[in-house]
């Protein structure tokens, strides 16, 4: 009788998240300090990660420490890919995901190409782009809020219409031919920086001062959490999900397009799979930087650390004439790494829960009620 008991809790009775999860044995949902004292642990955890890495690095190379392999091999390499990273992270937050984000970059990077081979002005190129990144978002966004479908079915066929799209502007044609004004600032470092940063390094790092602000310090960020954590008590609590995921959908298609304009620049190449193969690395980059995949934990520092942490792993590989097809090992590894590590106690209780261990009398013993309950 116990899980009909526990149903009402869930989705009948309007109470705050905390009501809803409260136990006296798991004081993270109802205390700030604990769940920030376990975002503390993983990113120390990521910063021991990030030394080892540069230690690694630097002993396999002498190379890997000058201020060319860090300008050439993380930051302009990655600078796109970590771009992508910052709103991917927020989508996971709130509990949904974005397969499509690297499509949009391959989109936007056709229409780039496409627009400036028909002598548009640079300028409003940049606009179309930026605002067909919005487009995709949008379409993403009502998809998944308005049908009430599943992010990760939603993503992956736009992914695929995306894709497509990119192949109707484009075709088999190549487009080489930029003003050089516009592909110096994918290929030379940012003034004032000696050389280390890239434009999109520092464009990153201003972008994360402003999602770190924006998750951490707002009303809205507060939201995205509490959405992730508990979708139902969120509504009850007054907040406008479906308007908040969708404005993160378009978020992430505005990233996407900026993400697809840098990498043009860079290349000084519009294609039409331009960035098709960086969604698993984004996600691997957001999930190792402690963002659980079920929603409602995690940090921008978290993600700040493990987007270095895995640039200066691949940049210390290439060193070593690392076989770069093989890179996609490590990629997968830290995919699963990163789903296991951060979320085994969450991923213990679920089994737990499956198994039927909430029908055991283990927990009332212990001065707590079954897990399920919480659910």
């Amino acid at each position: 009788m116990q899980p009909e008991a526990a149903l009402p809790a869930v989705g009948a009775t309007p109470r705050p998240p905390a009501t809803l999860t409260q136990s006296p044995r798991e004081p993270r949902p109802t205390s700030l300090s604990g769940k920030f004292r376990w975002a503390l642990h993983w990113e120390s955890a990521l910063v021991v990660a990030l030394v080892l890495t540069v230690a690694l690095g630097a002993a396999t190379s002498a190379e890997f420490l000058t201020v060319s392999n860090i300008f050439s091999n993380v930051c302009l390499l990655y600078g796109e890919l970590a771009i992508m990273a910052l709103p991917t992270t927020l989508i996971i937050l709130s509990g949904e995901i974005d397969l499509s984000i690297a499509s949009t970059l391959a989109l936007s990077s056709s229409l780039v190409g496409y627009l400036s081979s028909n002598h548009w002005p640079m300028p409003l190129v940049i606009i179309v782009a930026l605002a067909a990144g919005i487009a995709c978002g949008l379409l993403n966004g009502l998809l998944v809020t308005r049908l009430n479908l599943p992010s990760l079915a939603v993503t992956i066929g736009t992914m695929t219409l995306y894709e497509g799209i990119s192949e109707i502007i484009l075709g088999p044609a190549i487009i080489t031919s930029f003003p050089a004004a516009y592909t110096a600032i994918g290929v030379k470092a940012f003034p004032a920086t000696g050389g280390l940063l890239s434009y999109s390094a520092v464009l990153f790092i201003v972008l994360a001062v402003v999602f770190g602000v924006v998750l951490h310090a707002t009303p809205f960020g507060r939201s995205v959490v509490a959405i992730g954590w508990n979708k139902q008590a969120a509504q009850f609590a007054g907040i406008r999900v479906k308007r908040v995921k969708t404005a993160l959908y378009m978020l992430s298609g505005l990233m996407g397009a900026l993400a697809g304009i840098l990498y043009t620049f860079r290349l000084s190449t519009a294609e039409a799979d331009n960035g098709t193969t960086l969604i698993l690395p984004v996600i691997a980059v957001v999930l190792l930087g402690g963002v659980s995949i079920f929603g409602g934990k995690g940090t921008i520092l978290g993600v700040v650390l493990a987007v270095l942490v895995y640039c200066s792993l691949q940049s210390a590989l290439l060193l070593t004439n690392f076989n770069s097809n093989a890179l996609e090992i490590v990629t997968g590894a830290l995919l699963l790494l990163s789903v296991l590590i951060p979320n085994a106690g969450e991923i213990a209780a679920r089994a737990r829960r499956f198994a039927g261990g909430h029908g055991t009398s283990a927990p009332s013993a212990k001065g707590g009620r079954p897990p399920a309950s919480a659910q």
